[in-house]
């Protein structure tokens, strides 16, 4: 549509210009001495315009010729720039691939050519990282904090990243420290820290990222109970030889964080310290609340093997649980343990017998036959001996 208007215009104005050529009548008289010439004004005009035009020609040709040397700069700098950019990608595309040694090679030939100076500089780092070249890693690390200030933030994070993988993790919560003065943390920031933590053995450090990363959905939950649960275990076996700040940790430990490992790891600990009727509190506990097929095994033997408090207490809630598990050959193994104990020989006889039903395990013919040598039975004894004998070889 602009076009068309601008075309109408064009015609309009040769209209214009040749109805008034034609009703123009005028002259133009140029009088100098014995010179008297005379001519259309129409004329006049033309030449005037043409005169013009040869001007302005001759301006452009000079302007273009005084031009070229920079036209020629700017040209070499454009070519430049489209080879920089060049070599920056495919340090990067050649980074992804796993060709570290092109990829540092480039990465150098881009920063060379003030082509992302600071980008170009953590790449080489990375894939000096990469080949195992630890000298030449810290040398880009280097260049890159010093070729640009923007990529600071880039900078300490990749830094991070590559002490953890390397496993100097106090180096890598010092950078993710300056980052956090720098801008704070973000997800990914803390996941790195999640790491380190976990590196030096900061379990009350893990346990608070794990809570903050689980808010946000940073972590898969499986991730986050697996975290939760080996945090709890190192802060159980740093406490460990404290009674006190270890049933402290303890009580205040959330119920929903009472793993059966956990509650396996504290009670040795509270064994260990003569706690014994704490630990058999946190094992009933911890049965109470976890589900049946989540229960160990090692849990249910330590239990079948308190010595202390009332014996028939824990008789009583083991068979509580039977009622609900009647084919459980490890609480069957444990009642029957806990029976022989209290010298109810036929209650562990029949408990040990309906275990080794369930389940023929070395520990049941053991323990029965251990009970048959109190019973004085010794042909039964034997028998239960051997084949313990033949399970344990298997």
């Amino acid at each position: 549509m602009r076009g068309l208007f601008w075309l109408i215009t064009l015609f309009a104005a040769a209209a214009a210009v040749a109805i008034g050529a034609r009703m123009n009548d005028g002259y133009v008289l140029f009088v100098l001495p014995q010179v008297r010439h005379e001519i259309t004004l129409n004329t006049f005009f033309i030449v005037l315009a043409l005169l013009f035009l040869l001007f302005y020609g001759v301006l452009r040709a000079l302007s273009f010729t005084f031009s070229l040397p920079e036209r020629a700069r700017r040209f070499r700098a454009r070519r430049h720039r489209e080879k920089a950019v060049q070599l920056f990608e495919d340090a990067v595309r050649l980074l992804f691939e796993g060709r570290f040694g092109q990829a540092l090679k480039k990465a150098r030939e881009a920063h060379d050519a003030e082509a992302a100076c600071g980008l170009s500089a953590l790449i080489a780092a990375r894939a000096a990282q990469r080949m195992r070249e630890p000298e030449k890693q810290q040398e880009w690390m280097d260049k890159a904090k010093a070729s640009d200030p923007r990529t600071e933030a880039a900078t300490l994070m990749l830094e991070a990243e590559m002490m953890n993988e390397e496993r100097h993790f106090s180096e890598a919560l010092q950078a993710l420290d300056k980052l956090q003065e720098k801008q704070g943390r973000h997800i990914a920031a803390l996941r790195l820290e999640f790491r380190a933590r976990q590196g030096i053995g900061d379990w009350d450090g893990v346990l608070r990222l794990t809570r903050q990363l689980a808010k946000r959905d940073a972590l898969p939950p499986e991730v986050v109970r697996e975290a939760r649960i080996q945090a709890h275990l190192g802060n159980i076996a740093q406490l460990a030889d404290d009674t006190a700040e270890l049933s402290v940790y303890l009580r205040a430990l959330p119920t929903d964080e009472r793993d059966q490992r956990v509650v396996l790891a504290a009670a040795q600990a509270l064994l260990a310290n003569q706690a014994e009727g704490e630990a058999q509190k946190w094992i009933e506990s911890g049965f109470d609340a976890t589900p049946h097929d989540e229960w160990l095994g090692d849990l249910l033997i330590l239990y079948g093997r308190l010595a202390n408090g009332d014996p028939l207490q824990r008789i009583g809630r083991a068979e509580a649980w039977l009622k609900r598990y009647p084919h459980d050959a490890r609480l069957l193994l444990a009642l029957g343990r806990m029976c022989r104990r209290q010298r109810l020989w036929g209650k562990a006889q029949s408990y040990l017998e309906a275990s080794l039903a369930v389940a023929p395990t070395q520990p049941a013919h053991l323990e029965l036959a251990q009970l048959f040598d109190q019973l004085e039975r010794g042909d039964d004894a034997n028998r239960h001996y051997r084949a313990s004998a033949l399970l344990e070889a298997a």
